[in-house]
């Protein structure tokens, strides 16, 4: 039995290690939370959830006079309902293999596919962020193609350290391409023999296989909004950071006339610096954030969006209210799919995977932590067949929690 309890352990410590080691999304977004919530010595069931304070944020008095301002502090919930597994067997001849050729035969191979489906659950949240530089459908190629994203989090205020980037292949070879004509010994190096990015204007840059594709919606018509003064107040909307925005002219359709993750445009209506409020020289954009059906001839469309429209204060988002019958231009072409590339600070996104709960009755449960990953393997046995089986599961959340500190980038034509 002290035997069995042993390789159990031992499998499971290997497994979580090789399992943080190959992640590579993972590691670039906010992780905190995972030791706070990790020391549950019951663990946790799927559906838990977990809550976040976000940063409040104030005006600045000009003057002797004071004005005191309200302290508005929003919140939002993480909630680990991504329960995630690998399962395979040994026969008692393989269990009888040292740990070394155990890991590389079985245990390796099964947690690269793991930590490929943890990556790309941390890349579909691209859906969240409302900001998109470039044209979509063209390559980046070019430092000029590149520096669009640093720039555009630049103009919103976004810390320089910690930035990162994810390029899908086709965009990650297109920029080291352009990297190879370089004069800079190093970079250029880099590039041509190792294939490797590295750091590119303050930004950690990898690739990624797991960039997600989004496809637009159907789009068609001639978007407009439909009543003026569509606003909101923060303390209205500081938890879900969501508001409402009636619109009309669409074309009619019930297969989706704009599909969550869109990105959309509101003539006259201009992004604001988030610390002096100071108008920016681009449209404000905003992200569709669930499907939408016309439902009428008349192609009428009630959009759930983020930001919301927020017109002073200490969280205002734009430089003014839209007018009724402002012109909404969607980035991207209907129907059309688009590599999500995406430049990113750690804290615009977060994942905290947490111990789960040791099942009742189940015998020789290892639960083994590192570095944040937490993974729970139980094995149980084919007598008939003489065949150990093992379960590996991992329990974690994922969340945008702060889409402002990203954006997503395109080539320029």
């Amino acid at each position: 039995m002290a035997n069995a309890v042993k390789t159990v352990s031992m499998i499971a410590k290997e497994a979580t290690m090789i399992l943080e080691n190959s992640l590579v999304a993972a590691k670039l977004i906010h992780r905190g939370y995972d030791e706070e919530y990790g020391r549950n010595p019951n663990g946790y069931k799927v559906g838990s959830t977990i809550s976040i304070r976000k940063p409040t944020d104030f005006t600045v008095r000009d003057g002797a006079v004071a004005s005191s301002q309200d302290v508005v502090e929003g919140s939002t919930t993480i909630v680990v309902n991504k329960q995630k597994g690998i399962d395979f067997q040994f026969t008692s001849q393989e269990l009888a293999l040292d740990m070394n050729q155990l890991s590389e035969r079985v245990i390796k191979p099964a947690m690269v596919q793991l930590a490929n489906q943890i990556d790309r659950d941390i890349m579909a949240l691209y859906a969240a962020v409302p900001s998109w530089v470039g044209t979509p459908g063209q390559l980046v190629n070019s430092y000029a193609d590149f520096a669009k994203a640093p720039e555009r989090l630049d103009e919103f205020a976004v810390p320089q350290d910690e930035r990162s980037a994810l390029l899908s292949p086709a965009d990650n070879w297109g920029m080291l391409g352009s990297q190879t004509a370089l004069y800079i010994q190093n970079a250029a190096n880099g590039a041509y023999r190792n294939g490797s990015l590295g750091m590119i204007g303050g930004v950690d840059t990898y690739m990624a296989q797991n960039v997600p594709t989004h496809t637009v919606g159907v789009a068609t018509g001639t978007p407009l909004v439909n009543g003026a003064s569509q606003t909101s107040t923060y303390a209205s909307v500081k938890d879900t950071y969501t508001q409402s925005l009636v619109t009309d002219g669409w074309t009619n359709s019930t297969t989706g006339i704009l599909k969550a993750g869109d990105v959309f445009t509101i003539a006259n209506v201009f992004a604001v610096n988030p610390v002096t409020k100071a108008t920016l020289p681009f449209l404000r954009q905003f992200v569709v954030t669930a499907d939408v059906d016309s439902g009428a001839t008349t192609g009428p469309a009630t959009l759930t969006i983020s930001p919301p429209i927020i017109t002073s204060g200490a969280f205002q988002t734009v430089s003014a209210a839209p007018a009724d019958n402002a012109a909404i231009t969607v980035l991207g072409t209907g129907g059309t799919g688009y590599r999500q590339n995406m430049v990113f600070h750690k804290n615009a996104f977060a994942m905290v995977t947490v111990p789960m709960e040791a099942p009742q009755g189940a015998v020789n449960v290892s639960r083994q932590s590192y570095k944040g990953i937490n993974v729970r393997v139980v094995p149980f046995y084919d007598g008939t067949n003489d065949i150990s089986k093992w379960r590996l599961d991992v329990l974690y959340g994922t969340k945008a929690i702060d889409p402002r500190l990203a954006t997503r980038l395109s080539g320029t034509a």
